[in-house]
């Protein structure tokens, strides 16, 4: 246990020892180009998956009837931890390839913690949403007596959770030799990341087992109506909801999988070599893109939501309004 999780360094020199095992330079990749383009893809991705996400906490907020809807509890929760993600991600991923990368590990881990909670809050309200639209779907009637109160403990242990998990490394459960440290992240260690990858793929699986119970429920329920009205022509749920879900599952497989996938391989792996790790630093810009389309995905397209920022929209125009109506001409 002592190995997984080393005690945490208690002196100067110990802190100083565990710096010494991660050259930073080996970690700095790209070349100038490279370096032009992740900095023009996170400028340009970044403030729109922010401001998106924050129209979405803003409208939730401001609407008793939503913060009322466990449905828009979890949505809330999900853009709440992709603003996170957004503001962390595109910080430390500019600082460490653009700037100078922090030589403190400390800093760079609890940088590192921030993204990794806000990566995992975000799973996790994917996970809870899924399961939350098999309830409203197929358990009306428990759904209905649902109460907020469990709706925000759940939402609340998940991110202590997600916050535990996150700081780990910064509690002791970092590299403290070369071959211990992961060949993508300076100063963390190794099985670390194959546990946190792990964990994503888990909840990813659970995600896809939730919705393909959701589709599957949904068939045997077409099913059975076209069994008794045999005559009628209409609409199949369990198509449409098929479609639905299928795309949503694609951006997330496209967005997740490939990073996932490198931090396995580097888990299994002795050597990654640099053309690998360039690719990787690129694909953790999906990471990114997913936090942009996540608020258009599952929050932006709920007709409920729209009502509500229709709402917002028109009472700021009132107020504007008013405030016109009532300023004094200057003579």
């Amino acid at each position: 246990m002592k190995a997984v999780f080393p005690d945490l360094p208690k002196s100067q020199s110990a802190l100083e020892m565990t710096n010494s095992t991660c050259n930073l330079t080996d970690y700095m990749v790209l070349n100038d180009a490279e370096k032009v383009a992740i900095a023009t893809i996170c400028l340009l991705i970044a403030p729109f998956a922010l401001l998106a996400n924050i129209l979405v906490l803003v409208v939730i907020g401001c609407s008793s009837h939503l913060r009322q809807h466990p449905s828009y509890l979890f949505m809330g929760s999900l853009a709440l931890a992709d603003t996170v993600a957004c503001c962390v991600f595109t910080t430390i991923f500019l600082n460490f390839h653009l700037l100078n990368p922090d030589n403190c590990s400390d800093e760079y881990l609890l940088k590192l913690g921030g993204l990794t909670m806000a990566s995992t809050s975000s799973m996790g309200s994917l996970l809870l949403m899924a399961v939350d639209r098999y309830y409203v779907i197929f358990k009306a009637y428990k759904y209905n007596v649902l109460k907020r109160k469990r709706v925000v403990v759940g939402t609340v242990t998940l991110w202590a959770v997600a916050f535990f998990i996150a700081f780990l490394p910064l509690m002791g459960w970092r590299c403290l030799n070369g071959q211990s440290c992961s060949k993508l992240f300076p100063y963390v260690h190794r099985y670390y990341l194959g546990f946190w990858a792990i964990l994503v793929l888990v909840v990813l699986v659970l995600i896809l087992a939730a919705y393909g119970i959701i589709v599957w429920k949904a068939h045997r329920h077409d099913a059975n109506m076209d069994a008794e009205h045999p005559g009628n022509a209409r609409m199949r749920v369990d198509i449409r909801l098929a479609k639905t879900f299928s795309f949503i599952l694609l951006i997330l497989l496209v967005c997740w999988l490939p990073i996932l996938s490198y931090m396995m391989a580097d888990v299994v792996s002795e050597q990654i070599s640099k053309l690998h790790r360039k690719v990787f630093t690129f694909c953790c810009l999906l990471c990114l893109i997913n936090s942009g389309i996540n608020p258009l995905l599952y929050t932006l397209r709920c007709r409920e939501l729209q009502a509500a920022l229709a709402s917002l929209l028109s009472g700021l125009r009132r107020w504007k309004g008013w405030c016109w109506s009532n300023t004094s001409p200057i003579t």
